[in-house]
Parts: C-alpha cells; structure tokens; sequence
C-alpha cells in the first residue's frame, strides 16, 4: 500500500507533569498507547503517536525556587536528565513519534494565537477571580465543589486566592458539549459520561479562568503583559500545536486532525472532556474522536504516591524482571478502563504463569523438540490428522477476535484471546505426545513432522499478535521459530501455513525464565518498606519529663470533649486563636491558644477537641482563657509541628475523657 493510501490514526498521551519521582503509574498510560499505536501500525495504519511534558505553572515555579534553580533548569532536568521522562520512555521501548514540551517556542507561539483567537471572537474576557485554589492540581473551585473542604481531585488543602485573570467562557458551550457527551461514543468508556454530566455540566458550567498573574512561569498573554496563560488552554492545545496547529514547526494539523483517540487518566476525563472540545468548538476546530479514561493503578486501595511511600520504581521492576515482561503485566491484568490494585505477588504471579509457564514453555518445549526429533528442520513431507483441525480453526480465526477486542481498547481482552490459543496449543502437546511417536521415526516421522509445524505456526501467528505488547521479546521468538519478516505480518497473521514447510528453527535461552517467587517477593517488600520509611519526617520528640506526678495529682486533671462553636484570631496577635467552645454545660467556654502558625481558624469550626477545664482562668492578650487545648509537638527538619488532638465527633460536648 502507497504511503498517501494508508488510514492516518493519531493517538496520544496526556502530557506529563514533571515530577521527581517517576513510578509505575506513569508508565501505564503510555504502555497503553505505545501498544495501540504499534497495533496500528501492525495493520497498516499511518501512526502519528504523540507525547509530551506540560511544564508551566505555579507548582514548578515554586520549587525552582525551593531548588535554588530557574524553571527552565529545573523542568529539564526532569525530562532530559538521568532517569528522567525521556529516559523512562526509553527504557520501556515506548515509540512515540513526537514528543511535545510546553516550553518549545513553536508551542508558546501557538498558545499566543490561540488565546487572541478566543478573545477576539469574545469566549475569552477580563474579570476578577476569586475562590479555592489548589496548588498541586492548578485548578479553582468553587466551595460547593470541594469535598470536606480539601480539593475534590487530590485531596489535599485548598486556599483563598484572588486576582485580576480572563475567563474562557465555558458556560456557553454546556449544552452542545452535553449533547456531544449524551448523544455519541465520544467519550468511553461510558460509564465517564454519567459523572461528567451528572456532576460538572447540569449543576451549571461557570466561566474557566485562563491566565493568572500571580506567577510568571507560563506562556505571556502577550497583548496584557503580567498575565500568563493558565494551564489548561496551555496543556490541552498541545495536541494540535504539536502538529503545526498555528506555527511552522511541522505541517502536519490537515494530515492527523481530528485525532482519533485521546487515552488519560480518570482524572483528568473532566478536562478533555469538557474543556477540550469547548475549546475547539470556540476555535472552530473539528473534534478529536474518541476521549478514553483508564483506571488507575492503586496500592493497598490508594493511588500511588510519593508521599505516601508507596510508589513503584518501573526501573527497578524492569531490571529485575525485564521492560517487555512489565509491560506485559501492565495490559494482561487490568481491565484498561478500570483501577488495578497493583502487588507483588501479582505481577510475579502474571509474568511466571503467563509468559514463563505457557508463552516460554511452548517455545522452548517445540524448538527443543524439532532440534532434537529433526536435527532443527523439518522434513517435507508431513501428515495430517483430524486432532489438527481444532487447532488450526482456533489458530487461523484469532486474529479477527484479537482485532474486534483491540478495537475497543480492551487490551486485557486481546491477550486473553491469544493465550487461550498458547493454552490449547500446550494442550495440543499432551494430545499428540510427540516423544511416544518419535519411538518409532520410520513409522510416524512424517506424523511427528506435521505437530512440529502446527506447533511452530501456532507460536508464529501469537507472537505477532504479541508485537504491539512485548516487541523486543517476539524479535527473540521469531529468531528461534525461523520466522522470516514475511511470516510475521497483520496479513500473514490471518493465514495458517505461511512458514516454510522445511523451516529450521535456533534454540536459544528462555525468553522469559521463571521467577523465584518467594525471594523475589521478599526482596521487593524490603525495598518499598525502605521507601515508606524513607518519605516519613525526621521527627524530634519531647524528651520525656524526669519528675513524677503522683497518679491523684493527675487524676485532679478534668478532660472534656469540647465542639469549636465559632474561632477567630485575635487582633494584634500573631499566635493565638479565640476559641468558642460548647463544652455540654449550655454555658459557652473561651480558651485561647496559640495555634495560628498552624490552623486557620476556619479549618476548626465545628471539629471536637480535647481540653482541660478546671485550669484557673487567665488572662491573654487582655482576654480570659479558661482551660487548655490539648495538642501533640514535634519537631520536623528543626521547624516545630502541633497537632491539636481532634477526637471522634459523634463524642458529646462535655463527655469526660478517661
């Protein structure tokens, strides 16, 4: 097929947020997409695989500085550095063919046109933005948005900012993008489009805030010096600047667009489901396809995360276990649009079941057997029998139920498939018995010739179904099958019988040996519980007191649980907080503390402490406190940490702690 006549398929990634700590969640997304690009590929397709780095924003500027670098210095050395997003793609033989970073000038130069574009036609105008803010998302909320008043993505504070910014009118776009939402495949898989109406659009649509001026590490809005281009205009339009959308740089955008599926995480479906195509829609641009939100992969039911010590290094998997087995299990045990709950135990389980026992068995068991029966070629002349006929039905229609399950991204689906047939074709061994008719060569040689062929035609239409998830160890496979370059086609991949009939076949080392599981287990956990231990605090205690208190001296001490009725600081004070508290008496307590380093005081009302209400009452700042607030000291890197000691609120007002 001429190069002008191929079906053109794009595909992307999100583009990844610089993060210093790269584990295997960040893998999973672009495993996903390098094996339906190289699927693609595999049938012909024209692929256009795109990938990148988003790294504007108030995060990274913030910890240059901490790093005592610039920006620019800082967000290189993430993607360009050792072990860094370009090393990691390499190391999973990721085959992008384009990698975006936001900081490339033509990219900037883009973003520039597109923002003037948007104002120009009036979906973008000036105002004043004022809310939750949350730092490690870069996204506004609105106080009905939060959830127990952290940030609704991530769980973490959110605080109050306010400054001039430009708002992308969004609202406008609600109903033709709830349309594109209700009324198409647009969004997969489906079950996305329910949270994304039920939750975003029919609460209301409000105005996108687009450019911010409280930092300047971003792309200038370049007709209002001091605003820079908020994030997601600026991370979203990757996917077409990448192509030559608005710039010089490639000239691709007429070729490639409308992409053909966007993969991201749950997370970020919001953005690329609603913003994205509203954007467009504002531009006048036609619409990528498809949008598609895998799972996650989760440890211990959480998210990985460095903080809590629970990420997984993919260097160190791929050097233990190998980068084509990692990217094996990644595909084969989760459901793509589903969390995976990922273990140990599960992946080593995974790659010595699947890839050791069944894949590197059948392989090793029929070269073996043709190199010892045949010298390592097969004669001519072969005969057939009726318990061949299975198999070879089996065999030759694989590939259009392997291609109806990757045409909807079912990865998981996929491989099932192909192992089935591995499965039936190591069964196919205990059947035919190859080493009781091998007794008699002069009389079953040509019988024994023609299972030895199946056996090898069998693994020579898998393996090339398994290209798109483990290339490098298929190259392996077709070395030892004798598989020519013919031989592992899309085409050929339909059609028994295409190896030579006297095909010769090279032995070599297991391509996927099996695992010691039991120390290999034991290795891994010791080093994620190094690394749990390695995310806590350097935390300095209190030494304890030298002088004892007699247990009725204690005992004099009256705790009570306490509800914080109303707190506010106090003028003229940068530690206290006032506080008003019900403590169960119908007559309000005032204890003062002095916490403000540490808590807001709207962070507190309504929670349940701990206090101590028979101290005598004295006097703070010119106001009474009447008792003490119990809380927990320590000291993290120097710097003192207090905790106040907050206890189950189902605990009645006044009830006495014992």
């Amino acid at each position: 097929m001429c190069e002008k006549c191929k079906e053109k398929f794009y595909i992307t990634t999100p583009i990844y947020y610089p993060s210093d700590k790269l584990h295997i969640g960040h893998t999973y997304c672009t495993v996903a997409t390098d094996a339906m690009a190289r699927y693609k590929r595999l049938t012909g397709c024209d692929v256009m695989f795109l990938t990148g780095t988003d790294e504007h924003g108030q995060k990274i500027e913030e910890k240059a500085k901490a790093a005592g670098v610039t920006p620019q210095q800082f967000v290189d050395n993430i993607v360009c550095g050792e072990k860094g997003i370009l090393d990691l793609w390499k190391l999973m033989n990721i085959s992008n063919d384009r990698f975006i970073r936001t900081t490339d000038d033509y990219h900037v130069e883009s973003i520039q046109k597109i923002f003037k574009k948007m104002y120009d036609n009036g979906d973008i105008y000036k105002g004043a933005y004022k809310g939750k803010y949350c730092t490690p998302c870069e996204s506004f909320w609105t106080e009905s948005q939060l959830v127990d008043g952290k940030c609704p993505d991530c769980g973490r504070e959110v605080h109050d900012a306010e400054e001039e910014a430009y708002f992308f009118r969004l609202s406008k776009y609600a109903q033709p993008v709830r349309k594109l939402l209700t009324e198409t495949d647009f969004l997969q898989p489906k079950s996305r489009v329910n949270e994304m109406v039920n939750n975003f659009i029919d609460p209301g649509l409000e105005d996108l805030c687009v450019s911010r001026t409280s930092f300047s590490w971003g792309v200038p809005v370049d007709f209002d010096p001091g605003h820079v281009v908020y994030v997601w205009v600026d991370a979203l339009s990757n996917y077409i600047t990448a192509l030559g959308f608005m710039n010089e740089k490639y000239s691709d955008y007429e070729k490639y667009w409308p992409c053909d599926v966007h993969f991201v995480g749950k997370e970020i479906v919001r953005f690329h489901s609603i913003i994205w195509p509203a954007m467009l829609m504002s531009l006048g641009e036609p619409l990528p396809k498809h949008v598609y939100g895998h799972g996650w992969l989760v440890m211990d039911g959480g998210k990985m995360s460095k903080s809590k010590g629970n990420v997984v290094d993919p260097y160190l998997l791929a050097e233990k276990f190998g980068v084509d087995a990692l990217r094996f299990f990644l595909l084969r045990t989760f459901p793509f649009g589903s969390d995976g709950n990922f273990s140990n135990e599960l992946l080593i389980n995974t790659i010595n079941i699947d890839l050791a026992n069944d894949l590197g068995n059948l392989v090793s068991r029929t070269t073996a057997m043709v190199e010892k029966y045949f010298g390592g070629t097969l004669p001519e002349e072969k005969q057939a029998a009726e318990l061949d006929e299975s198999l070879i039905s089996m065999l030759s229609t694989l590939r259009d139920r392997y291609e109806a399950e990757m045409e909807k991204f079912q990865f998981q689906n996929a491989l099932e498939e192909v192992f089935k047939c591995i499965q039936r074709s190591n069964k196919y061994i205990d059947e035919t018995a190859p080493w009781t008719l091998a007794k008699d060569m002069e009389a079953n040689g040509k019988r024994l010739a023609a299972v030895m062929y199946n056996l090898l035609e069998s693994v020579r239409i898998c393996t090339t179904l398994l290209l798109p998830f483990i290339p490098a160890s298929c190259e392996k496979i077709f070395a030892q099958i004798g598989a020519c370059e013919d031989a592992r086609t899309w085409e050929n991949a339909a059609v028994w019988g295409k190896l030579p009939q006297t095909v010769t076949v090279h032995k070599g080392e297991a391509v996927f040996p099996r695992i010691d599981a039991a120390k290999a287990i034991e290795e891994l956990e010791a080093i994620m519980e190094a690394q749990k231990k390695a995310v806590l605090p350097a935390v300095e205690v209190e030494p304890f007191a030298e002088e004892s208190v007699d247990f009725d001296t204690f005992c004099k001490s009256d705790f009570r649980a306490v509800k914080v009725k109303a707190c506010e600081a106090v003028k003229k004070s940068d530690k206290l907080l006032k506080f008003t508290l019900d403590d169960g008496t119908g007559v309000d307590r005032q204890i003062l503390s002095g916490i403000h380093k540490f808590y807001e005081p709207e962070q507190l009302v309504g929670k349940t402490l701990v206090a101590i209400v028979n101290l005598p009452p004295r006097k703070m700042m010119g106001q009474e406190s009447c008792g003490m607030l119990i809380s927990a000291v320590h000291k993290e890197k120097g710097e003192e940490k207090l905790h106040l000691l907050m206890v189950d609120d189902a605990i009645p007002a006044g009830a006495k702690m014992c």
